[in-house]
């Protein structure tokens, strides 16, 4: 068995605006995420659940989340193979479908990094490094659902 890693969040739910959840409109869905030596993150459910469009909402942190394990994990296997990358950013996407009874779950995602290398000579090995680090990626992992992958590689 390998090794454990634990981790702690806690979640504070902000929105009573002083009658608690007396009804459904009665409440904010606002809420704050502490996580220790770190900043606090403000959330609230998405607009489409009565959310507040200027904080993150829980499928935003999701699709981050996958976005960015890919991209550490990319790093490190370019750092390992002797690929200078000097720029990294990625335009995720995913696709939630909500189900009749309320519920709901993600079917699909795409991640669409734009990587910058140093020499024209490392853009093959820069693109096959995606399908490693999608291997590797703990949150990939964790889910059920296809992650797509549709890099670009430039010299910069």
């Amino acid at each position: 068995m390998g090794k454990e890693h634990h981790y702690k969040a806690a979640i504070h739910w902000t929105g009573n605006k002083g009658t608690g959840t007396s009804g459904y409109r009665n409440y904010e869905r606002s809420y704050t995420v502490h996580v220790e030596n770190k900043a606090v993150i403000e959330g609230s459910s998405d607009p489409a659940f009565r959310g507040d469009k200027t904080k993150h909402n829980p499928e935003d942190l999701f699709l981050s989340s996958l976005s960015s394990c890919h991209m550490l994990w990319y790093l490190h296997f370019c750092s390992e193979e002797g690929i200078i990358v000097t720029d990294y950013t990625d335009e995720a996407t995913g696709v939630m479908i909500e189900t009749a009874d309320g519920s709901g779950h993600f079917t699909s995602a795409s991640l669409h990094p734009t990587v910058a290398v140093a020499k024209e000579s490392m853009i093959d090995k820069a693109m096959e490094l995606h399908h490693k680090a999608n291997q590797f990626c703990f949150i990939a992992r964790s889910v059920n659902f296809p992650i797509q992958h549709i890099p670009t590689v430039v010299v910069k």
